[in-house]
């Protein structure tokens, strides 16, 4: 790991990606639902929280370890924080 992430991982790290692996379930599932289900407006209201929630977490785990996404879907800081490790996928 080199100086560009503002944190090392500790317990944080592992946390943050949990709630986002269990807000993402979530959130596809709630999709695949709206999906068969267009009209449900108790979902689409709970599939825009969880959406909001989403973003909340994402943010916080940028700010504290860089990006989760490539191809624009995130912000770097500088030095070009993608090619740091590990990525997200491989813890």
């Amino acid at each position: 790991m080199s100086e560009a992430n503002t944190k090392p991982i500790d317990a944080q790290y592992y946390k943050l990606l949990e709630e986002l692996q269990m807000v993402d379930f979530g959130l596809l599932e709630l999709s695949l639902y709206l999906n068969t289900h267009p009209n449900d407006m108790k979902a689409i209201q709970q599939l825009n929280q969880w959406s909001e929630q989403r973003h909340k977490i994402a943010q916080q785990y940028e700010l504290d370890y860089g990006p989760l996404l490539q191809f624009g879907h995130s912000y770097s800081k500088f030095p070009w924080q993608w090619i740091e490790s590990p990525w997200p996928w491989q813890v």
